[in-house]
């Protein structure tokens, strides 16, 4: 296997050599990390990589990290699990990075935990759901907006904002896949079923082999639930959106935790089918998000996504590893803050501006304050992928200090493109 040139995944990598108290700074050039490069989730990850490229590109043209110009070394798992801690040892042990950063999602960034927690390497995983909830390791950061309770985080806005309707929703459904991925947001659904009082009424777990979702959504249609909670991977949330839009059953909110809808290719190829959805996001192309560099960064990408065969757009998370990387730039100028004790410091102590707002660390290396949306697909007449550019088809509708306008409710009503 080959690394991949042009990512970027820091871990704590060679700094058990530095000394805090002499102040003396690692020596920054490699840089090294595993993403699913193919499997379910290759086209997230790729894009992932596209974002990489381009700040590893920014940082060496301005003399790199330290005054020495940074290598990244990337592997692709396959989408594997259990290849993942036999990579970062390989990265650590053979290729000798200099540092060592998290993959792509919880699948990928949980695995790598043991080893890093056994070798005290600085550690930020990239969009991995409350992987550190048990362990508490004190050097691990996360580079994802849900916040100190990431589990009830991810889809808190959904409840809430069903609590609010009138008449009110009394019963939720709960549908996932059956992966680790969906594990903690379905622990997070059943705390925010018992916090805004919906009683659940069906549960169910299906296999990602899954093809035909008629048989399943048959079964959730016969509780007659209210609320209809899926947490469903990318190819699977294709096939569940067409499945509930071609049954005669109709929830009153449906969506919530589906990893799909975020993603241009998914967008495009459900068009009108994704009207009256209600899902999470990590940002969205409207106004009271547009932070300072975004649409500088989401230029760039976007002139170079075609060629490399990745989302057209970058409007959701592809960015996020730029925040990341530019976050482990500040750190590098200051070495300490990368010892363990440093690391303590960071999540209780400084703010960061990155590309995607502010960023403060808490308990467990999450984000002291959430900041995850709940977004409705609203008024999609095609498969065209301008229409998708802003913010006009995907309204936020939660937190309120971001909404861009307001929910359709019931689900049946927003099935309209007008």
């Amino acid at each position: 296997m080959s690394p991949w040139p042009g990512k970027c995944s820091f871990s704590r990598g060679a700094l058990g050599q530095v000394s805090e108290e002499a102040g003396h700074a690692p020596h920054v050039g490699r840089i090294g990390y595993c993403l699913s490069l193919t499997g379910p989730l290759a086209g997230n990850s790729r894009s992932a990589q596209l974002a990489h490229d381009i700040w590893w590109e920014d940082v060496n043209s301005r003399g790199g990290l330290l005054g020495r110009p940074v290598e990244l070394v990337c592997y692709d798992d396959h989408a594997d699990a259990s290849r993942v801690p036999g990579l970062y040892k390989r990265l650590i042990d053979d290729d000798e990075v200099d540092l060592v950063i998290g993959g792509y999602g919880t699948n990928t960034v949980l695995p790598a935990m043991p080893l890093m927690m056994e070798r005290q390497r600085f550690f930020v995983g990239l969009m991995g759901l409350g992987v550190n909830n048990t362990l508490a390791y004190p050097n691990y950061f996360a580079m994802i907006p849900t916040g100190p309770d990431p589990n009830a985080a991810l889809t808190e806005g959904f409840f809430a904002l069903a609590a609010e309707q009138t008449p009110r929703p009394a019963t939720v459904a709960l549908l996932s896949a059956d992966a680790e991925f969906s594990r903690n947001p379905i622990l997070g659904a059943k705390a925010n079923s018992e916090k805004y009082g919906f009683r659940i009424v069906h549960e169910a777990v299906y296999p990602l082999t899954t093809s035909d979702f008629t048989p399943i959504i048959d079964a959730v249609a016969e509780s007659d639930c209210d609320l209809l909670f899926l947490c469903s991977y990318l190819d699977d949330s294709i096939g569940l959106v067409r499945a509930i839009h071609a049954h005669p059953f109709r929830p009153k909110m449906v969506g919530a935790g589906m990893i799909g809808p975020q993603n241009t290719a998914v967008k495009t190829t459900l068009g009108p089918l994704l009207n009256g959805f209600v899902n999470y996001e990590y940002w969205a192309p409207v106004p009271k998000m547009m932070f300072a560099g975004v649409q500088e960064f989401l230029g760039t990408y976007q002139a170079r996504a075609g060629d490399a065969g990745v989302d057209l757009l970058g409007t959701t998370w592809r960015r996020w590893p730029t925040p990341r990387c530019r976050w482990l730039l500040k750190l590098s100028k200051r070495p300490a803050a990368l010892t363990t004790s440093g690391s303590r410091r960071s999540r209780g102590g400084a703010t960061f501006d990155t590309v995607m707002g502010d960023v403060k660390f808490g308990a467990n290396g999450e984000w002291a304050h959430p900041r995850v949306l709940q977004v409705q697909f609203q008024g999609i007449s095609d498969h065209e992928v301008g229409q998708f550019r802003n913010g006009s088809r995907q309204i936020v509708v939660s937190p309120p200090r971001f909404t861009s306008g307001a929910l359709r409710f019931p689900y049946a009503e927003a099935l309209s493109p007008e």
